[in-house]
């Protein structure tokens, strides 16, 4: 690995200085197929559970590789070898490298933290974790939140007959909606602040609807709650209850320190990049993710092994996004191309239908589009796709666009939760409550509950006028 490692630099640092430049793709001169890989791929994350579990779940990896693969060769063929290559670095370590790093910090750290004691899975308790959940989202990241409190509801629920629909809710409120209000909640508005975004502009800005789908949806997951748990036989007492203790508090400081590793990373600007093959690395995102993993390996030495043992803690979940999220950042790179060509790509009827003949935007359909592109493809780059088609201006999207920035956080955050694609901690929520027994719907299965729940509540949110934030011009 060491070998193969030193050769790649090598390569790398001996390409002709022209090669380093070819970073874009003419995604103007695409058509549909280039992106059958990524519908490929999609489809086989959805229907392999499902048709061939066994397969699945012994090469995924190798099936999500294999697609990439393919999407390779097509931009081989169209772009050449150097394009391509350009192409794939940029995707890896622009894009892929910072979202894992994060990823897999925050579930090291947050696996560390072991919440023991008896916990009955009553209604109240069972909304009142989700609640706890939604709050602290913001604050520690979903995927932060949900790795804290995903396996003490997951123990806490295990003897229920009906336990995935709590599952289900834990994904669409800790997972997405929890993490509408900051920067440090979902890597899209992560991607907004270090555009020039102020901290607190969405806390300010959608609290309210935040607050509407969120409580919303917390009633009627009490409602459905109820109504299972009184279908069930009641449980004997298994003898005096056990309180209710954090252990591992020393990932909470854990996690404030990276928190503070992503303020010190937008922070701090020192001016010094280094060139990959024209995929700019700025120094200060190679000292943030260092940082991060630095972290992550503090969390492993000063964690008692048992805590994590009696967590049910396995690397499975993070080896599982790790793998299918790379293939998905691959096998997207002709769609993003596609997609940033405007209307002059294969999908300009889709990026036109957000602009009124006029040209001013239309709120309802960027809250639409970029929340319907961002369950299927990842939310970041929908965001980020979407925040440049408006301008790409901070302080004119804040102010004079306001309604227009909204839509586009709104739609990336909350339309995660459509599916398990949608945003990576829905993956690793749903193969950790697999791992521990739950029976968890199917890829359809998820997206017909998800969709069934949260349709409704945006179409209210588009039709009910509680801010002037979305509207048809």
């Amino acid at each position: 690995m060491r070998l193969r490692g030193v050769c790649l630099v090598a390569i790398l640092t001996l390409l002709p200085q022209q090669a380093w430049a070819a970073t874009g793709l003419d995604g103007a001169a695409m058509r549909w197929p280039y992106a059958l890989p990524f519908a490929g791929l999609l489809l086989s994350i959805a229907l392999g559970p499902l048709l061939l579990p066994k397969i699945w779940h012994h090469h995924y990896g190798k099936i999500a590789a294999a697609w990439s693969l393919a999407a390779l060769v097509a931009l081989v063929i169209f772009a050449g070898s150097m394009a391509t290559l350009a192409a794939l670095v940029h995707a890896m370590l622009a894009e892929y490298l910072g979202f894992i790093v994060l990823l897999f910090s925050l579930y090291v750290v947050a696996g560390g933290i072991l919440i023991t004691g008896d916990i009955k899975a009553t209604p109240a308790t069972n909304v009142g974790i989700l609640a706890l959940g939604t709050l602290g989202a913001s604050i520690v990241g979903t995927t932060g939140a949900a790795m804290i409190l995903i396996r003490p509801l997951i123990r806490a629920n295990r003897p229920r007959r009906h336990n995935a629909h709590v599952i289900v809710f834990f994904i669409i409120l800790v997972a997405n909606v929890g993490g509408a209000l900051s920067p440090l909640g979902d890597p899209p508005l992560f991607v907004g602040f270090l555009h020039g975004i102020d901290f607190f502009w969405t806390t300010r800005t959608i609290w309210l609807q935040t607050a509407l789908v969120a409580g919303l949806l917390l009633a009627i997951f009490a409602a459905i709650d109820v109504w299972r748990f009184r279908s069930e036989p009641l449980l004997g007492e298994a003898g005096p209850a056990k309180p209710v203790r954090i252990r591992g508090l020393v990932n909470l400081a854990l996690i404030a320190a990276i928190v503070a590793s992503l303020l010190m990373s937008a922070m701090w600007k020192p001016g010094i990049a280094f060139d990959v093959l024209g995929t700019k690395l700025e120094l200060e995102d190679i000292a943030r993710n260092l940082a991060l993993l630095a972290i992550a390996a503090l969390s492993v030495w000063l964690t008692p092994d048992e805590h994590r043992l009696a967590n049910g803690f396995t690397w499975e979940p993070i080896r599982e996004v790790a793998k299918l999220f790379a293939g998905i950042f691959v096998a997207i790179i002709p769609v993003i191309a596609m997609l940033n060509a405007g209307h002059h790509g294969a999908f300009a009827g889709l990026l036109a239908a957000v602009t009124a003949p006029d040209g001013t935007p239309r709120e309802v359909a960027y809250f639409w589009f970029t929340g319907l592109m961002s369950a299927f493809l990842d939310n970041a780059p929908t965001y980020l796709l979407f925040f440049q088609l408006a301008g790409g201006d901070a302080q004119t999207l804040m102010h004079e666009m306001s309604g227009t920035l909204a839509s586009i956080s709104m739609g990336a955050v909350y339309m995660g939760a459509l599916t398990y694609i949608g945003n990576a901690p829905n993956f690793m929520v749903s193969s950790i409550a697999s791992e521990n027994g739950i029976e968890m719907p199917s890829f359809f299965g998820y997206l017909l509950r998800a969709g069934a729940v949260l349709i409704p509540l945006f179409l209210l949110l588009t039709l009910l006028p509680v801010a002037p934030i979305l509207r048809w011009h």
